[in-house]
């Protein structure tokens, strides 16, 4: 087949996933919460029942990923325990109280108007991923309870497991009544295929989301048509104040950068106060050194180990995903803070302190989608917000901000019922 004629046909194909699409999202809006519930439930089986099949899948992806780095291959990467958890995910979605038709606000006017503003689905919702397979059931799952139809672009290395793990999601549609169109996922690596996306399929596609590395998410920002909902990097932060406990800091530290090093959660630069840093810092640093993670450190944290290599520029500014952490000793929290404010990515920031006082001033200047006190950056995470899956951190200001659940996948409308008033 020409190029021109694989082109046409990615673009023939897209453009038929979003008349699908929009079809199926008029049908959904209209399902009952108890449908969605129960298309969820029986899809969280169907996961279960068919993990044989989903890590059969998942290895073929894994063989061919060998140009991967290690923390790529160990999001691509599926066992039981994670099958097992994203079967969990989907489940604790389908346990949510459902968002369609919640009252958001309630009020009435003198000339006896009653307002409601009620959320509704946004419509079809396009969704663009790197690697991670897990994404393809979290992200089904959270447009099914809010009542969106969804079309998956996942990246080309973790193909053949999204594939087995949408026709799982797809078989608990079916078995539910609901349109196994309301979740497509785009059976191509074409990037044509991203391209049509971004173009709106011809208005079939109502917002994009990007879950990624920065390249993607600032293609899809760059290049969409329709609204996107921002996910950018997790260069995130842990401070380590003059008055942190010891013990707290040194096992938040160690868990913030090395309880899984490639989530976007995960902390690349710990600062910690001067006044603390030949004994706190030196023990922080040798935790880390012990668990394998390569410092890369300012002068003043530079001379308390050999081991620990100076730090670059770029290095404040980058996501390592990686047993990597950058390390640089501060003189207070406005030191701290500003540097947040010029390397952080607005995405979770943390201190670590036992003095309410210094707590409460960073968790409110720093401007950042998560911040957290004495506890560490790997719960940026929508599970651990109660919230069952999400589909990415939003680090934008407008629409939603932080864990993207069902709920931030609704817009609203408002409701006017009256008894034949009339405007003068």
């Amino acid at each position: 087949m020409s190029a021109i004629a694989a082109k046409h046909d990615t673009a023939a194909l897209m453009a038929a996933m979003g008349r699908k699409a929009r079809a199926a999202a008029a049908l959904l809006a209209g399902s009952t919460a108890a449908a969605r519930t129960r298309a969820l439930e029986l899809a969280a089986a169907a996961i279960r029942a068919h993990a044989p099949a989903i890590l059969a899948a998942n290895a073929a992806d894994m063989a061919k990923a060998t140009a991967l780095s290690a923390a790529m291959r160990d999001r691509l990467m599926l066992d039981a325990k994670r099958i097992e958890a994203i079967a969990d995910g989907v489940a604790l979605v389908a346990a949510l109280p459902d968002p369609l038709g919640e009252v958001i606000k309630d009020w009435s006017q003198p000339n006896g108007l009653h307002f409601q503003r009620v959320r509704v689905p946004i419509g079809v919702i396009g969704i663009v991923y790197e690697s991670r397979p897990n994404v393809t059931a979290d992200a089904a799952a959270l447009c099914v309870r809010s009542g969106n139809a969804a079309i998956l672009r996942g990246g080309s290395e973790s193909l053949a497991s999204s594939r087995a793990l949408h026709a799982a999601m797809v078989e608990g549609l079916a078995a539910a009544g609901l349109p196994a169109d309301a979740i497509q996922l785009v059976p191509v690596a074409d990037r044509a295929a991203v391209g049509a996306m971004l173009a709106g399929l011809d208005g079939a596609l109502d917002l994009m989301i990007p879950r990624g590395g920065k390249s993607l998410v600032a293609r899809v920002q760059a290049e969409a048509r329709v609204p996107v909902l921002g996910h950018l990097e997790g260069l995130n932060h842990t401070y380590v104040h003059g008055a942190a406990d010891p013990a707290k800091a040194r096992a938040i530290v160690l868990n913030a950068k090395m309880r899984r090093t490639g989530v976007c959660g995960a902390t690349e630069t710990v600062l910690i106060d001067r006044a603390v840093l030949e004994t706190l810092g030196r023990a922080i640093a040798g935790d880390l050194i012990a668990a394998g993670c390569a410092i890369r450190g300012d002068a003043a944290v530079a001379a308390l180990d050999p081991r620990i290599a100076a730090a670059s520029d770029e290095d404040w500014r980058t996501e390592h995903l990686d047993a990597i952490v950058n390390m640089k000793a501060v003189a207070g929290p406005d030191e701290a803070i500003a540097h947040i404010a010029q390397y952080g990515t607005q995405h979770t920031d943390a201190i670590v302190t036992e003095d309410a006082a210094a707590a409460e001033a960073f968790l409110a200047r720093v401007d950042s989608a998560i911040v957290l006190w004495n506890a560490s950056t790997q719960f940026s995470d929508g599970g651990e917000f109660g919230f069952g899956a999400e589909i990415g951190i939003a680090t934008g200001k407008l629409h939603a901000r932080g864990p993207v659940g069902a709920a931030e996948l609704t817009a609203y409308k408002t409701i006017v019922r009256g008894a034949g008033q009339t405007r003068p």
